[in-house]
């Protein structure tokens, strides 16, 4: 079975059109007809039902998607396994991140494990904790730095970081004055949060969901330093990790009771092959946060 004709057959099953996927591969679209016809002719099967404006996959052609998409994930994975012995400390890394944890857990690692394997290139994509682990799952980031805590079949983590999420409140707050703020004062509050699938937002939602509340949700933002620059306006109050509030910051960190601990670490799907530079990605960052390194596997 020729594998450029399922390369093709992927492409045009995605965008359902001979004329974008042709655009896409930057083929004729004759070319790209035959080699449908060729693919089907082979396996004696009719895999596309044609009409003038889009193309749809019949039964065999769904059956035939699954089978191809695994058998080129399977042949990107042995190319990039060859490519290693060529040149061990060279490759690229698709890795994931919030920009929250990105902006404050990793500058200085990036900056010494560049210096130190300059051939290896990190593509860094920003999502939620949520749209990372899907991502993973579905293949589309090698690592992500995600909370390692919670597990999820199929991925395995290496922890690196314990954190606490607390209240972020101005200094004129009525809550700077107790020792702790539970989770029922907090959301009683006016409030400025991240959006829906980030991590600082799932304990809010959970328990409003679990008590009924309605929560007065201010404003909605993923970008923390308009966070901090809101609750020190006194335009609401949030959730933060501790490390995040600086001392020249005009906030007040108050913890919760009970307390809300995290752990953060490297995520991968357990089937997916890490490559040399992946893994050397992954050892760099055990020893950087070595006291606190163990590995946790959901899969055996």
């Amino acid at each position: 079975m020729d594998i450029k004709r399922l390369h093709y057959f992927v492409a045009l099953a995605h965008t359902g059109s001979f004329t974008k996927t042709a655009d896409q591969l930057d083929i004729a679209q004759s070319a790209l007809s035959v080699a449908m016809q060729k693919l089907e002719q082979e396996l004696g099967l009719k895999l596309i039902n044609r009409n003038h404006r889009q193309i749809q996959l019949t039964a065999d052609g769904r059956r035939l998607l699954t089978h191809a998409q695994r058998i080129l994930e399977d042949v990107e994975q042995a190319r990039r396994e060859m490519n290693e012995l060529k040149g061990l400390e060279r490759g690229e890394i698709d890795f994931g991140v919030s920009a929250m944890l990105g902006s404050y857990f990793l500058p200085q690692a990036l900056a010494a494990f560049a210096e130190r394997y300059p051939h290896i290139r990190i593509r860094v994509q920003e999502h939620g904790s949520a749209t990372l682990q899907r991502m993973l799952l579905d293949g589309e980031l090698d690592l992500a730095f995600v909370r390692s805590d919670q597990p999820l079949d199929q991925l395995r983590y290496v922890r690196l970081c314990a954190e606490e999420i607390v209240a972020c409140v101005s200094r004129q707050h009525h809550f700077t004055a107790q020792p702790f703020v539970t989770l029922d004062e907090f959301c009683r509050e006016p409030l400025v949060l991240f959006r829906e699938g980030y991590l600082l937002r799932e304990a809010v939602s959970r328990h409003c969901r679990q008590h009924h509340l309605s929560p007065d949700v201010r404003f909605e933002t993923n970008l923390i330093e308009l966070v901090k620059t809101l609750v020190g306006r006194e335009l609401g109050i949030s959730t933060c990790l501790r490390r995040i509030v600086q001392p020249h910051d005009p906030l007040v960190c108050v913890p919760f009771q009970p307390a809300l601990k995290l752990e953060f670490g490297l995520g991968w799907k357990s089937s997916h092959y890490l490559s040399h530079a992946a893994r050397t990605f992954l050892e760099f960052m055990q020893a950087w946060h070595q006291p606190l390194s163990t590995e946790h596997s959901s899969v055996e």
